[in-house]
């Protein structure tokens, strides 16, 4: 059913929950897995990592792609720095350079007072983006 799947982590707990589904979906489908991570990176700063434990996050996401495709499972990380348009809209840019399918997404990243404050980056994603959005909700929703 899918041929390549987008799932979007920002290296959040709540992000992390979209990441078991997109790899059974990918797993049961044989379909390519991109993991798309954007840099909220600071131009005015001279290119500064708005979040201070950025390398971290990076790290943390190529070795979950390596264990996926350890599992079988054909894996890539895609990391750009913020664009134009906030992180919707490169996550929404890295699923049409793949040619996805399917884009992934949990329904929070960060907190609720953020998501209130600059709008929530799933939200954005499902009003721009050219091809299905699949949200996982938050633990305990339902």
């Amino acid at each position: 059913m899918f041929g390549v799947i987008v799932v979007a982590l920002d290296g959040s707990e709540a992000a992390q929950r979209a990441l078991p589904i997109a790899a059974e979906l990918a797993r049961r489908d044989g379909a390519r897995l991109v993991i798309a991570h954007v840099d909220e990176a600071i131009a005015a700063k001279g290119g500064a990592h708005l979040r201070a434990d950025e390398p971290d996050i990076c790290a943390a996401l190529e070795r979950q792609a390596a264990e996926l495709s350890a599992r079988g499972i054909d894996t890539s990380l895609e990391v750009v720095e913020i664009r134009l348009g906030g992180p919707a809209r490169a996550i929404a840019e890295i699923a049409a350079e793949a040619d996805a399918d399917l884009i992934v997404v949990a329904t929070r990243g960060h907190t609720p007072l953020s998501g209130l404050l600059v709008g929530s980056v799933t939200q954005r994603l499902l009003h721009i983006a050219h091809r299905p959005v699949l949200v996982v909700p938050a633990a305990g929703s339902g």
